[in-house]
């Protein structure tokens, strides 16, 4: 980062944004008008894609293309059958960054860089950190447990610094920010920049239901849990009756809801049955996951979709990061990352002793 200004960090310059600040990558959340108004506000917005046909992945591209001239990304899910197919698109159509919520084979890194793609891969134990660097990551994104969705047990504060001595290349904290100071804590840990979801869930430019934005602003400090009973691996979410009832219906009722909701998301991606197989077989090789985990994990999107798109808060699935609870109000991106960067500047001078 610069010593004139320490918000000026190696991350804006390798993203080619005003601001330190990454809006995630979240399915049925990220589309073009929440990452076009991260983007517009100087941050970096990334558009989902793991729920997108190969053919909606460009027109939200290029929709996000025609609402803004800013950088963003893509975030692109490692182990889809098509994910050669995806990153060649990136390069077409002039995307900036593309991130990965699983790691592609290294081959599709070389393809992206080979372009000028920046690489962003997503991981949660500093053993991934290094074997991403180690193929020629730019960034890496790590998330603690905190953060909202699949997550680890090693929260942030103990995770971050663990991988920024690990590797040279800049690294992006996710997991329990939300304000300027935690961007300030995470830069003193070494990171350069940090990542948000829920924070960004929870703005007026998010096309959520207003009704299911409030189930989070409801919720307090306490009213997230880690479970595995959704998909088979854990997860941060909101406490809804959908949770309560998984737990209460074992294993075998939650088996049949995910093989419904695994042919509910072939269908509404356009993959074939062959596709769908070899997706599974490299999330089971990547994720260790048994075959009841499998079919579990091939439910979620669906879930999700089910409570951030269709609005069905009692039976759908709320991804949610603890932060959920210090939040109360839903403001535009813009004004979002203006707040952010003035916290952040006003917890510097207040360090620095600045009246």
């Amino acid at each position: 980062m610069s010593r004139a200004n320490p918000l000026d960090t190696r991350a804006c310059r390798l993203f080619g944004v005003r601001y330190p600040v990454v809006q995630t990558g979240m399915g049925w959340v990220s589309g073009p008008e929440l990452t076009s108004a991260t983007a517009n506000a100087g941050g970096l917005g990334i558009l989902a894609s793991g729920t997108l046909s190969l053919p909606e992945m460009v027109a939200g591209i290029r929709a996000v293309r025609g609402r803004t001239d800013a950088p963003f990304g893509v975030n692109l899910v490692g182990t889809a059958p098509d994910v050669e197919d995806r990153a060649r698109a990136l390069v077409d159509e002039g995307v900036r960054v593309a991130s990965f919520a699983l790691a592609p084979k290294q081959r599709v890194f070389a393809l992206l860089k080979d372009a000028g793609v920046v690489v962003v891969p997503s991981i949660g134990a500093r053993r991934h950190a290094e074997k991403m660097a180690g193929w020629g990551a730019d960034a890496v994104l790590v998330q603690g447990g905190e953060g909202g969705g699949h997550t680890g047990p090693v929260p942030t504060s103990i995770l971050l610094p663990q991988v920024v001595d690990a590797v040279d290349i800049p690294v992006i904290a996710a997991g329990g920010f939300f304000d300027g100071r935690g961007l300030v804590a995470a830069l003193a840990y070494g990171a350069e920049g940090i990542a948000m979801g829920t924070r960004f869930l929870l703005t007026r430019d998010s096309t959520v239901p207003a009704h299911v934005k409030q189930a989070y602003l409801d919720a307090d400090v306490t009213g997230t849990v880690v479970t595995d009973l959704i998909d088979g691996v854990p997860q941060r979410v909101l406490r809804t009756p959908l949770v309560e009832t998984l737990t209460a219906a074992g294993r075998v009722a939650t088996l049949r809801r995910s093989i419904t909701g695994a042919v509910a998301l072939r269908r509404a991606v356009g993959s074939s049955w062959p596709d769908v197989i070899r997706q599974g077989l490299a999330m089971r090789r990547q994720r260790g996951l048994s075959w009841g985990q499998l079919l579990m994990a091939a439910n979620t999107p669906m879930m999700i979709r089910t409570g951030m798109v269709d609005g069905r808060v009692d039976i759908g699935s709320l991804a949610s990061g603890q932060v959920a609870g210090l939040i109360d109000e839903l403001p535009s991106c813009a004004e979002l990352i203006d707040r952010v960067m003035a916290d952040a500047r006003k917890t510097l001078d207040r360090l620095e002793g600045t009246p």
